[in-house]
């Protein structure tokens, strides 16, 4: 069924209604490990997911500063339904830039027809996050047929086509087969089980002997060739959902703290305060972390345009700036988030570690989803730049 096609501000909209909406059963999907069935239901029924199908197909062709705040405002609902469609937007975007007329007709027809992208993209025992085995090989009658293994495939349990990263024949340039999620010889299986972001079901792919036509393959290796966001556009998404998670922690603890925490007894006696929201350690505290999540934000903000500037004009400068922009925010919102899910038991005391609370969720979910990519190599480009004016590499991590 065709999903309505949404403004920028219709989509922002409808992703802070969802996301207060999803922020209800967050807790207890977390605690016994629900997979958000319904709720990925809704998200795609509402148009959400095909906000950035471009316009000359049908879509909205909204840019990456509105989908960062769509994610964001996702994210701070509930971060595992805010992650599953990553790599959806991410395939779109891919799709974009590299599939053919009447590839991009078809697929793009799908997402507009209400169905999502999983992924199958990184590999388990590799040397490396982009070293990849999973191989098409010609079947001898103009197809091709695709065997391997693919782990962290967060969206594929629940997705209606899985794009799979592969070898084109043995050693050949990388490119996208585009997989229905129940064509003969794809399997997946719901065997994640992380700390943190615990309903992403981001588990084990596996496919053997899938036969895959022509017309369903995209290259990869050549959105590499020249300037490009592609990186950027998912980094910015990543640091989206790591400023949810950040923002979800303090409201929470103010939540907390104000409703349920008792007052320090030194607070009492040397103060006078009856409150614990009153004691100014804990207001001071609130404080700083206030500033370390709207700096976050600030920054994912900001990462946002230059993706959106780099997009409209495209050369290695402005590509290079879009990344610098999206590494900077990811390191502010892998910090906030942190800082956001450990601080949450300082200020609010020993209560707030009780189990049947789930609060600790938020630390769980933010140590997880930044373990993604090491946000050191971000600071250390970062440096590069100040230092020598050095751009950052041109791959997909940035």
């Amino acid at each position: 069924m065709p999903v309505p096609v949404l403004s920028d501000r219709e989509a922002i909209a409808v992703a802070a209604e969802l996301g207060e909406r999803f922020a209800k059963g967050a807790a207890a999907r977390d605690a016994d490990r629900v997979l958000p069935v319904d709720e990925l239901a809704e998200l795609s029924a509402s148009g959400l997911l095909a906000v950035s199908v471009p316009a000359a197909y049908g879509g909205a062709g909204l840019p990456a500063s509105v989908l960062a705040e769509v994610f964001r405002l996702l994210a701070a609902g509930d971060p595992s339904i805010a992650q599953v469609p990553h790599s959806h937007f991410v395939y779109v975007n891919a799709l974009s830039h590299q599939g053919t007329p009447d590839q991009q007709a078809f697929l793009f027809g799908e997402v507009l027809d209400g169905k999502r992208f999983g992924n199958a993209q990184s590999e388990i025992g590799t040397r490396h996050v982009r070293d990849f085995r999973t191989t098409l090989r010609p079947d001898g009658a103009g197809g091709w047929v695709l065997d391997g293994e693919k782990g962290y495939a967060t969206g594929a349990l629940l997705a209606d086509w899985i794009p799979v990263l592969c070898h084109l024949d043995v050693d050949g340039p990388l490119h996208v087969a585009w997989v229905e999620r129940h064509a003969p010889g794809v399997s997946v299986v719901d065997d994640w089980n992380g700390m943190g972001q615990r309903t992403t079901a981001s588990g084990t792919v596996r496919l053997e002997g899938v036969a895959v036509g022509a017309d369903r393959i995209t290259p990869y290796h050549l959105t590499f060739e020249g300037p490009q966001t592609y990186g950027a556009f998912a980094q910015l998404l990543h640091a989206a959902l790591d400023a949810g998670i950040a923002r979800a922690a303090l409201a929470d603890a103010a939540e907390f703290v104000t409703t349920k925490s008792r007052p320090c007894p030194d607070a009492i006696a040397e103060l006078g305060t009856t409150r614990h929201a009153e004691d100014p350690t804990v207001v001071q505290a609130f404080g700083e972390l206030e500033l370390a999540v709207r700096a976050a934000e600030a920054l994912l903000a900001e990462a946002g345009r230059a993706v959106d500037r780099a997009d409209a004009d495209l050369d290695a400068e402005s590509a290079g700036a879009a990344s610098l922009a999206v590494a900077a925010a990811r390191a502010a919102t892998t910090s906030a988030s942190l800082e956001a899910g450990t601080r949450l038991f300082e200020v609010s005391g020993t209560r707030a570690a009780l189990d049947s609370l789930n609060l600790h969720r938020h630390w769980r979910n933010a140590r997880t989803h930044t373990l993604h990519d090491p946000a050191a190599w971000k600071v250390r480009h970062l440096g590069r730049w100040a230092l020598d004016g050095q751009l950052p590499p041109n791959h997909g991590q940035l």
